[in-house]
């Protein structure tokens, strides 16, 4: 997969605040958008989308800060059954890293995005980057 998104049937793309409260606040956004789709807040779906975002939020809180400067979150119904999630920030310079250490306390999240996620990645921006992911819309059975 190239990265790149299929032509999208419903999306939403907020810039928040480079800060925890900006996190918290694209987690919840994703939430009630989800339900506003069709994904109600206490669905497979809609958990693991705000799961996702969490990690991805926080760390374009925590690593991709730059001080006033904010991060952007979007995210697209695709055509194909997937939920599309991009969480750009204005740092190309820090490449993303897993936990190397066992008694680590940071890495883990990218872990949890490559479970939750059918495909994920990074794409280069003029400014900074973009961490995406693909959530299936699709209940596990």
């Amino acid at each position: 997969m190239n990265g790149e998104i299929s032509t999208p049937t419903q999306e939403l793309t907020q810039r928040l605040s480079a800060t925890p409260r900006g996190a918290r606040l694209a987690r919840r956004l994703v939430a009630q958008q989800l339900a506003d789709w069709g994904y109600p807040h206490e669905s497979e779906v809609n958990d693991t989308a705000q799961h996702v975002v969490a990690e991805l939020a926080a760390n374009a809180v925590t690593h991709g800060r730059v001080p006033g400067r904010d991060f952007e979150l979007r995210v697209a119904l695709a055509a194909e059954g997937t939920l599309r999630i991009e969480v750009s920030d204005p740092r190309g310079d820090r490449p993303l890293r897993f936990v190397t250490e066992p008694d680590g306390e940071s890495g883990r999240g990218l872990i949890l995005v490559t479970l939750l996620c059918v495909a994920w990645g990074v794409a280069e921006r003029q400014v900074g980057k973009t961490v995406w992911a693909e959530v299936s819309l699709k209940e596990r059975g």
